[in-house]
């Protein structure tokens, strides 16, 4: 993919009030600071300093919106959109007071503008297929070969629907939107009732796609109604629909801030209620994530395995939304940061916990990680949490599936089509595992290294290690212990291979499950989940 060679301008004030352009060749840029240092107030401002091309989507949003749309016209619902009027004069003075109450709550407003939101993009998809319509026309006219069809406005929006909501189907029908639950085609109902995330999804992104081209969007807190998991799928995907508009995000989510790999981020280090004094962030030695939880994350640290955005560490946000979650790629890093933090607590004054895979670790080495807060899954592989017995029961009942049908042809083929056939290979990692962390509890005195040395290899039993392994092992098969199963099984691949048990494609089960669990409440999550991961407390 090319590299996006476009550039864009801004201004923001300077320490003594002036106002400075800046250019950048990023779509995206990021302003966090804490509550009350003047966030929202400095949103108002970047927009007052050009109302004709700056477009501010307050951060209090009524998300509720009538089944049936009153239409228009794209002109006027642009203008209600931008101005929040269709009055001549304001328009053409780019005159905004009436959309923010003539300046008396221009940040605290509650924007009632949703109806209007979809009446345009309803208009703007008319005009496409109009438009399509007539070039189809002349074509024949013509004898010539038909366009190929467009992308349209509504075809974008059902692209990102899918993406962040797959378990839920959005339906546009005779000028309305319709929801239903997937594999249920025909229990549709009105969208103005879905969750509050699902309709800010709706909002956001139909305001987005609808803005007419090359502006700036400045979204005061992007995170609201929407949970840490979808955040970044939904604002990625509308930046690149949107490639021509500039997006200015302001915020004081700091995990949504680290996350937003290509940004550009401004730091409000203070507001004295005229001026603000502004920082752009470069982290060159300290993590990215780390940065920003010095900057003003009042969460506690929750350091786990895996990347950015992967299923892992999105299952971790769910099940502890109260704390930073900051993957950290390796156990090994988990552990040295998780070491690293606790030992200068006095500083930060954090609660820092780590949690990484079970792997192989023997129940010796796993008691004394507890002791640094660092804990271990009950499950060999993060990737095993997915295929848990609990969570299966769940997900039928959810799916209106038979769970002992589901779960009988799950732990058949789990138990006897790979964990039977890889039973020796599995062993022979595990007694490798032991060996190694044996090795590294040994003593090698620096006198006598050579003896000390030969003496720590000697003291380890290796024929021992391997038959008790062995043994472990098939006792689990032949016993058919599902979750012992789990417990030893170290094979990445496994959730994704399970999914058309349950009606699902099995590409499409993981992200299925967290569209799922992000819609419940944290508590009934983690009861899933409860006997296979750690509950801290601070």
């Amino acid at each position: 993919m090319l590299k996006n060679l476009k550039s864009y301008k801004y201004k923001l004030p300077t320490i003594n009030g002036e106002s400075k352009e800046h250019t950048t060749n990023n779509n995206s840029i990021i302003i966090i600071g804490a509550n009350g240092s003047g966030k929202s107030k400095l949103g108002a401002w970047i927009e007052d300093q050009n109302p004709e091309n700056v477009h501010r989507i307050g951060a209090q949003r009524n998300l509720n919106f009538q089944q049936n749309i009153p239409l228009t016209n794209y002109d006027d619902a642009k203008n209600r959109i931008f101005y929040g009027t269709n009055d001549e004069s304001n328009v053409k003075n780019h005159n905004k007071g009436s959309r923010w109450n003539w300046e008396k709550s221009n940040t605290t407003m509650l924007l009632e503008d949703f109806d209007v939101v979809l009446a345009a993009l309803i208009a703007m998809y008319n005009i496409e297929t109009n438009n399509y319509f007539n070039e189809c026309k002349d074509a024949e006219k013509a004898d010539r070969n038909k366009p190929n069809t467009p992308n349209s406005i509504m075809e974008k929006l059902m692209d990102i629907w899918d993406i962040i909501f797959p378990q839920r189907c959005l339906l546009f029908e005779d000028s309305k939107f319709f929801a239903y639950e997937y594999n249920k085609p025909f229990e549709k109902y009105s969208a103005n009732q879905m969750s509050d995330g699902e309709r800010a999804v709706l909002y956001l992104a139909s305001q987005v796609l609808a803005i007419p081209g090359n502006k700036t969007l400045i979204i005061d807190e992007p995170e609201i109604h929407l949970h840490g998991t979808i955040m970044n799928k939904l604002w990625e995907r509308l930046e690149e629909y949107r490639s021509d508009c500039l997006f200015i995000y302001i915020t004081h989510d700091t995990n949504f801030a680290a996350s937003h790999n290509n940004s550009e981020k401004i730091w409000i280090k203070s507001y004295d209620g005229k001026n603000w004094n502004l920082e752009k962030i470069i982290s060159n030695e300290l993590p990215e994530k780390l940065l920003f939880d010095i900057l003003g994350s009042r969460k506690n640290i929750l350091f786990v395995e895996g990347e950015e955005n992967s299923f892992d560490s999105q299952l971790y946000s769910i099940l502890y939304p109260d704390y930073f979650i900051i993957p950290c790629g390796s156990c090994m890093q988990v552990i040295m940061r998780t070491k690293s933090f606790n030992s200068t607590q006095k500083i930060h004054n954090y609660n820092v916990y780590g949690i990484i895979d079970r792997d192989f670790r023997t129940e010796d080495e796993i008691n004394k990680l507890v002791k640094d807060n660092i804990y271990t899954l009950k499950v060999s592989e993060v990737e095993n949490l997915f295929i848990i017995e609990e969570l299966i029961s769940f997900l039928a009942d959810y799916l209106a599936k038979n769970f002992n049908d589901v779960f009988s042809n799950i732990k058949n083929y789990i138990i006897k089509e790979r964990f039977g056939n890889q039973i020796r290979s599995q062993v022979k990692k595990n007694v490798v595992s032991q060996i190694k962390y044996e090795l590294s509890m040994a003593e090698i005195s620096e006198i006598n290294t050579k003896e000390s040395f030969t003496n720590a290899i000697e003291s380890i039993n290796t024929d021992s290690i391997y038959e008790e392994t062995l043994n472990s092992y098939e006792e689990a098969l032949i016993s058919n212990n599902y979750k012992k199963v789990l417990e030893m099984f170290n094979e990445k691949g496994l959730a994704k291979s399970i999914g058309h048990h349950l009606s699902l494609k099995d590409n499409d089960y993981l992200n299925t499950v967290i569209s799922i669990l992000r819609n419940k409440e944290p508590e009934e999550v983690f009861g899933i989940f409860k006997n296979y991961v750690p509950r801290l407390s601070d």
